[in-house]
């Protein structure tokens, strides 16, 4: 008797095991495993930084040497300190822009707004090196200033870079790119900017942000809050120390 209830319980466990229900508890599990509760808050794992960081959406726009037009939306992307004029690309390596950039040494940013945000997944999607993705997405080129690789009409801005350097590294066996770029040539809408203190309206321009998730990207905005500081506040003789750079500066 105890024998077969016994077997009557293996057959019931197995039966449980390829059920649909089981299947939905592991992958609940998979989930909701990469946390955990403690002292009232909640300890994630490392990798889900991004879910905490607001991120710029910054259209990335390049031109191959065959003259096919490419456009990636990037979020890794930050100036390199406030004194100069360099920015930097974090980049996964197999990427037609990485491609691009390394050939022909140009890349244009583009800063767009909220209003764009249905353009992110038609130009993130992975097609062939020759399809000109302005036409896929329904966008149209912006002539550049100083680069060949055209800019992407309809953004707030554009950053027109000529390639620094590449620093190609591999970290817990994934390879990845940090790509440094010099901007030769910066432009913007005039009814975001003011020329008297350099400030921008974010009201108005609504910068397109993202921040990531398990399910995928959650895309929002930034706002001013009405708070400002001198950078010389941080300074024990209140001056700014890089005040020479904004003094007898022509904007045009």
């Amino acid at each position: 008797m105890q024998c077969f209830k016994l077997q009557r319980l293996l057959i019931c466990f197995c039966a449980w095991c390829v059920s649909p229900l089981f299947k939905l508890s592991i992958a609940l599990f998979q989930r909701f495993k990469s946390y955990s509760l403690t002292g009232g808050n909640m300890i994630l794992e490392n990798f889900k930084r991004e879910s905490l960081i607001p991120l710029p959406v910054v259209f990335i726009s390049t031109i191959s040497e065959d003259g096919i037009r490419n456009i990636a939306p990037y979020s890794c992307v930050m100036p390199v300190l406030r004194p100069l004029d360099l920015v930097c690309v974090a980049s996964a390596k197999m990427r037609d822009t990485y491609a691009n950039i390394k050939s022909t040494e140009e890349f244009v940013l583009n800063m767009p707004g909220v209003d764009m945000v249905d353009k992110v997944i038609p130009t993130a999607m992975h097609v062939p090196f020759n399809v000109d993705e302005f036409e896929l997405a329904g966008l149209k080129e912006r002539p550049s200033e100083k680069v060949k690789a055209p800019g992407i009409e309809g953004c707030y801005a554009w950053m027109e870079c000529k390639l620094h350097s590449i620093h190609e590294e591999v970290y817990g066996g994934f390879p990845y790119l940090l790509i440094l770029g010099k901007v030769v040539h910066l432009e913007v809408e005039d009814k975001i900017y003011n020329k008297e203190d350099g400030s921008w309206d974010m009201e108005k321009a609504k910068p397109l942000m993202m921040t990531g998730s398990d399910r995928g990207m959650h895309f929002g905005t930034a706002s001013n809050i009405g708070k400002f500081e001198p950078f010389g506040a941080m300074f024990e003789d209140g001056k700014d120390p890089l005040s020479w750079m904004h003094k007898e500066k022509e904007i045009q």
